[in-house]
């Protein structure tokens, strides 16, 4: 039987918190690619992806409500002490232990929808989306006492891309050379390079830290920058046009900025730069409108190779026997790693 330790406390506008020392909130801010979040009826629950917590965060707004699964989550004691006005350090015993594991599971699949690190690059195969899906409403079934409703707008929020992701085994997809230059032009400076997974939708961009290659060349008395970033594995067909990512290009001589098209299995785009563009080139590629700008470290480079070595090691695992139902792998997981041979 789980056993653990929660602190209740009372925050602004009438929120409660329940939560392990340390353990993310929704308050925290925007979350990060290392937090698995799942609405529910009266507030939401948090996990932090790594680490093996297993007994979820809540903040809950409507107490009433929050009740009907509070005893199930952390046990009638919490329950009691939040239906009192209660705070302070309590035990967790779970009342329905199957329950908050299969919450922790649909929490990782609505996760793995949104941050999944499909990459040809770096050899992570991608999860199929109907497979993905189909379990997702399965577990909200398993949770139907937690979610009630409360999960029902996946697809919206998760800023899917209907119509342009399919199975890895329909197609094969190389990730090609880096930016490829013209013949009879001066490379003057190129570069390689990784984006921001907050700001751009899932299922565009091939989540390695190396999709993004650039040159500075010069020929016929003009400076070109040609950006290229690799697709994600699973994209095809045709993207709306307020999904098409973007590429900033910041230089010495001034910043430029470009919408990226899609050509093949990479998305490019050449602007022109003015002479001096050569120097301080970094280029910085997202879809306008998606995200927020902050400084959370929680999804930074060495966060994402996190996520990366994490997701790889879920693909290892997933014909294994599960020590308990939480560590089971999703369907999708499994489909991935028995066709993963393009990666």
């Amino acid at each position: 039987m789980m056993n653990d330790t929660v602190r209740i406390r009372r925050a602004a506008d009438g929120l409660w918190i329940i939560a392990p020392d340390g353990a993310p909130t929704v308050l925290d801010g925007a979350a990060g690619s290392d937090v698995l979040v799942l609405e529910v009826a009266g507030g939401h629950l948090t996990w932090q992806l790594f680490g093996g917590q297993t007994i979820p965060a809540a903040v809950i707004d409507d107490v009433q409500l929050a009740q009907e699964w509070l005893w199930a989550v952390f046990g009638e004691e919490i329950a009691l002490a939040v239906d009192a006005g209660g705070t302070g350090e309590f035990g967790v015993v779970p009342g329905l232990p199957e329950l908050v594991a299969s919450a922790w599971r649909l929490g990782y699949a609505h996760w793995a929808a949104r941050w999944w690190p499909a990459s040809i690059i770096d050899g992570i195969a991608p999860l199929d989306e109907r497979l993905l899906l189909d379990e997702i409403a399965a577990l909200s079934g398993e949770c139907e006492m937690l979610v009630d409703g409360a999960d029902a707008s996946f697809v919206a929020q998760t800023g899917q891309l209907p119509g342009i992701r399919g199975r890895t085994d329909d197609y094969a997809l190389a990730a090609g050379p880096a930016t490829s230059v013209p013949s009879g032009v001066l490379v003057l400076a190129r570069g390689t390079g990784g984006w921001d997974w907050r700001h751009c939708p899932p299922g565009l961009l091939d989540a390695s830290d190396n999709a993004v290659s650039w040159a500075v060349v010069r020929g016929a008395g003009t400076t070109t920058v040609l950006v290229r970033v690799v697709a994600a594995p699973q994209l095809r067909g045709d993207v709306p046009r307020h999904l098409l990512p973007h590429a900033l290009v910041r230089t010495a001589a001034g910043t430029i900025e470009a919408t990226l098209a899609l050509d093949g299995d990479a998305w490019t785009t050449e602007v022109t730069a003015p002479v001096g563009a050569e120097s301080g080139v970094a280029v910085q590629v997202s879809v306008p409108g998606v995200g927020v700008e902050d400084s959370a470290e929680s999804s930074g480079p060495d966060n994402r190779q996190r996520v990366r070595e994490f997701a790889a090691l879920r693909l290892s695992r997933a014909t294994e026997t599960p020590d308990n139902l939480a560590d089971a792998p999703l369907l999708a997981e499994m489909a991935a790693a028995a066709s993963d041979s393009d990666f």
